[in-house]
């Protein structure tokens, strides 16, 4: 228990001299040994490294999980799932959970109408794509996330600890240095320098230790290239995937019916006498909205495209988004289509990629 507390009072009494030789080496006061320019530079580039993964990590943390209460309850869980050694489950993304409350939704509503039977066709879009949102989240996840994390909690861990110990050694061959100075009588002087010459062994054993980890930045620089390459693929893959069933879905619902469709009274095309106003209050302002989306039964008119979109054999006609083509009806055609002409093109079109111009 004696030797307990006598090495805990040495250890404070160290601690407290290298503090205030750390104090004095700041007001000027006391000398304080260089490093060389090498390791100085490898030191600030250690520093920068650092710095700048660190920030990039916790961005891209952010990106990948923007809500700050799931982030910390995803690192218990992965915390926990590592310390029993097990696979940290998939988790359901938000996207599948709408998909999820859609298809009930059409559930109740019925399947069979427009609206339940297009909620179940977009419900089955928000699922794919949360299901690619959760296998990009995996993939950045492995491939550019821990990466960086295993570089902050270990090598660079390893690297402070060393420059925290390479620091103490500095302290130690100046305080060498400041006794040898002081001392006057022969035998102290000897002792002195003893002391001196064993410290700056020491901390030239040390700095060299420090440089040869410092160094290993490049390799961690080389690796950090690596995973930012295979993030950015994981990117491109996923956008491509969403923007390939956005496309999916919005060529399926200018095929499927529409909200008019269950009404063939309102289908485009379709002639409509309105109801006088005596015979049903109201109804003005309804026959006013259904004349912003009815096709004249007859001649052309002008329609303005709302999306692109991409003919999906030699009968239909393709669109670009913001372009004006003619278009008309043609009997017995799908109400959900139009003919649609531009130059020498023709071919069918859905109205609901159409704003049509009066």
């Amino acid at each position: 228990m004696d030797f307990n507390v006598k090495k805990l009072a040495s250890g404070a009494g160290v601690f407290f001299t290298r503090a205030v030789q750390f104090t004095e080496e700041k007001l000027g006061q006391a000398e304080k040994t260089e490093l060389d320019s090498q390791l100085e530079s490898l030191l600030a580039r250690g520093d920068t490294t650092k710095n700048w993964t660190e920030r990039i990590f916790r961005q891209t943390e952010i990106l990948l999980q923007p809500n700050p209460i799931d982030q910390t309850g995803a690192r218990i869980e992965e915390f926990l799932y590592e310390k029993l050694d097990k696979k940290v489950p998939s988790r359901i993304t938000n996207g599948e959970i709408l998909g999820h409350y859609m298809h009930e939704a059409a559930r109740d509503f019925g399947a069979g109408g427009p609206y339940g039977s297009t909620l179940i066709k977009v419900g089955e879009c928000q699922k794919r794509l949360g299901g690619a949102e959760r296998e990009f989240l995996q993939t950045a996840t492995l491939t550019f996330l821990t990466p960086l994390r295993n570089f902050l909690e270990g090598d660079w861990r390893t690297i402070s600890r060393e420059r925290r110990l390479l620091e103490n050694r500095r302290l130690d061959l100046d305080a060498c240095k400041a006794r040898l100075k002081k001392a006057k009588a022969a035998e102290a002087k000897a002792a002195a320098e003893h002391e001196l010459r064993v410290a700056q062994v020491e901390f030239d054993r040390q700095k060299e230790v420090t440089r040869l980890l410092l160094e290993g930045i490049s390799s961690t620089h080389v690796n950090h290239l690596r995973c930012l390459h295979e993030f950015v693929e994981a990117q491109t893959i996923y956008y491509a995937q969403c923007h390939r069933y956005m496309q999916d879905l919005q060529k399926e619902l200018g095929r499927f019916p529409n909200m008019f469709a269950g009404n063939p009274s309102v289908s485009l095309g379709a002639s409509v006498t309105p109801p006088s106003v005596e015979d049903s209050p109201g109804a003005t302002v309804d026959m006013l909205k259904l004349e912003d989306v009815r096709a004249p039964a007859a001649g052309t008119r002008k329609a303005k495209v709302l999306y692109d979109y991409d003919a999906a054999d030699t009968s239909e006609l393709s669109l670009l988004a913001d372009e004006l083509i003619t278009v008309y009806t043609v009997p017995g055609m799908d109400p959900d289509w139009l003919m649609g002409e531009k130059g020498n093109q023709k071919g069918k079109v859905p109205v609901t990629y159409l704003e049509l111009l009066s």
